[in-house]
């Protein structure tokens, strides 16, 4: 016999300072049985004073609000209380804020226009603790991503050499460094460099944890 749990209710805190857009939110959010709006705000720095007085499990932020916006406020909240998933809310489609929002701490980023279709799906992701993102908004963070790797602004600590993913993958099938010269037309005294340089750079110690990480970055099969 199954018994229908009833998932624990979301309380959510919502801060904007037009009182008909959060009416709005609140109609999207309320009518859904998880989510309950418990405290409003008409800016930042009300925001914070409610997380405060009020038990919260999730922030919906304006980015733009008076005496401290909605990145402000993230970024307070996150210290005054670290529990709270933080989503932000945005008329704009702008790669700068999104940016932002996400370097303060906030776990998803969700456009007003389509606040009826993304916001529920969003406070639930959140409250997974899995990021929520718009289709433009994934987009452009792969472009950053690509122009920092194009710029050489990724950290090249954290990167294997081609070079290298060939050696580990070898170590990790079990070759000893005379075959992997051999295979890789190298000398041995090469192989054994790239041994090294793979177990600093990823801060391993032994030819054992070597093969472990080759399995998870999929190089080789477990």
């Amino acid at each position: 016999m199954t018994h229908d749990v009833r998932p624990a209710t979301i309380r959510i805190l919502l801060a904007d300072d037009h009182a008909l857009v959060r009416r709005g939110v609140r109609l999207i959010l309320d009518r859904e049985p998880d989510l309950e709006v418990v405290a409003e705000a008409g800016d930042g720095a009300e925001a914070i004073a409610m997380a405060r007085a009020h038990e919260v499990d999730l922030a919906v932020l304006d980015i733009a609000m008076p005496r401290l916006t909605g990145l402000q406020a993230a970024r307070e909240l996150a210290s005054v209380r670290p529990a709270v998933r933080i989503l932000m809310l945005t008329m704009h489609d702008n790669e700068q804020y999104l940016f932002q929002a996400l370097k303060a701490g906030a776990s998803g980023y969700v456009l007003k226009s389509v606040a009826d279709r993304d916001l529920v799906a969003a406070c639930r992701a959140a409250m997974r603790d899995e990021p929520f993102l718009y289709p433009g908004a994934v987009t452009a963070l792969i472009r950053n991503y690509l122009d920092r790797v194009r710029d050489g602004e990724e950290a090249p600590e954290q990167l294997l050499t081609p070079r290298e993913e060939e050696v580990l993958k070898l170590v990790a099938e079990g070759h000893s460094s005379k075959e992997i010269a051999e295979l890789l037309f190298i000398s041995v005294k090469t192989v054994q460099r790239h041994r090294e340089n793979l177990l600093h750079k990823l801060g391993l110690r032994d030819r054992l944890d070597l093969t472990r990480y080759a399995i998870r970055a999929g190089l080789v099969e477990p």
